[in-house]
């Protein structure tokens, strides 16, 4: 019995490191160009997006960088969630007019924001509302949509109202695979250990 126990150690180490890396921040990232808006453009301006999303501390980071749009920035803000993941349009999900110190009137520039989620003022009224109306819902669809790639990041400029450039956010690493994999490492090593133990 104490060798089983000895074995299974390990194995119940991973598995809370497997807990642990869960509920570390999720990164999505986003190549931000013309083509991406619906319906499409032919600007020259192109960018990147970051979002981390920590549902344990209950904080949204979004990090992006542009350059050589066609207008001067008025607006951005992340949207969702669409009917098809990678397609679409939908409403806008994140603080309204736009992110708070937001570059505006440029065409070139780089934001970097953190956003507490458990404040209704991170998110828009009208998404907030059709969520249920608290800070808490509106996390979880946004978790929901970022998950699910129903999720955009769109830069709106005097040119296009409606949005120059954008990009679907899409999970930057997943971090489950490597865990399982750890784990199974471990159960492969314990094995091979225990048939040493045998001889």
């Amino acid at each position: 019995m104490k060798r089983l126990l000895s074995l299974a150690m390990p194995v119940v180490a991973m598995l809370g490191i497997a807990t642990s890396v869960q509920a570390m921040p999720i990164t999505y990232i986003a190549a931000l160009d013309g083509l991406s808006e619906s319906p499409g453009n032919s600007s020259p301006g192109t960018g990147h997006a970051s979002v981390e999303l920590d549902p344990s501390a209950h904080l949204l980071r979004v990090m992006f960088s542009f350059a050589d749009l066609l207008g001067t920035t008025t607006a951005a803000h992340i949207h969702g969630p669409t009917a098809t993941p990678g397609a679409g349009n939908a409403g806008v999900i994140t603080v309204t007019p736009y992110f708070t110190g937001l570059p505006l009137g440029v065409i070139s520039g780089s934001y970097d924001e953190t956003f507490d989620t458990t404040l209704a003022a991170t998110f828009n009224a009208v998404f907030l509302a059709a969520v249920g109306g608290t800070a808490a819902a509106a996390e979880t669809a946004l978790a929901a949509s970022l998950a699910d790639g129903t999720a955009y990041l769109n830069i709106h400029t005097s040119e296009f109202p409606g949005g120059e450039i954008r990009g679907f956010l899409q999970t930057a690493a997943t971090p489950e695979p490597a865990t399982l994999g750890l784990l199974l490492t471990g159960i492969l090593a314990l094995v091979g250990a225990r048939r040493r133990i045998r001889r």
